[in-house]
């Protein structure tokens, strides 16, 4: 709502700033999913060095991850109060039933943006590129979307 130079409420114009409680509704979704996307991307980078080495270590997890020792072990501690992983002081770091399920979820997500993506033309690379990104944010409707339209094409 915009205000006239007296103070009284003038009516909401096109363009205009969205009601506070709308506004206020969508960050809060949009911190969430972001809590969950660092979820996403740790389950799934402990699952593919658990494929690969037989471990997930917290060097090798920095390192896949592009982000410091000390920014993982922040990290994997929140995920363990999460329930996602278990850990034990200079052991692995393994994924719990419920880690395996993200884990499992986000590649499964990610191959289908993928899909859609090389539907629409776009290179390997950069397909595997931008579905890092979208992968996290697109609805269940819009992922169904993708995937009809990608087996389609």
């Amino acid at each position: 709502m915009t205000q006239s130079p007296k103070g009284a409420g003038t009516a909401r114009k096109q363009g205009a700033a969205r009601p506070a409680e709308v506004q206020a509704s969508a960050l809060r979704h949009t911190r969430q999913e972001h809590a969950m996307e660092t979820a996403q991307d740790y389950a799934e980078a402990i699952a593919d060095l658990a494929a690969i080495h037989g471990e997930a270590r917290a060097v090798d997890l920095a390192r896949r991850l592009g982000v410091s020792h000390v920014t993982v072990i922040r990290t994997i501690a929140r995920l363990q109060r999460d329930g996602y992983v278990s850990t034990r002081p200079y052991r692995s770091i393994f994924l719990t039933d419920k880690g395996l399920r993200i884990a499992e979820e986000s590649r499964r997500r990610h191959e289908i943006v993928v899909a859609f993506l090389r539907a629409l033309g776009v290179s390997d690379a950069i397909a595997q590129t931008d579905a890092e990104g979208i992968e996290h944010h697109v609805s269940p409707e819009t992922l169904a979307a993708f995937k009809r339209y990608a087996a389609s094409n």
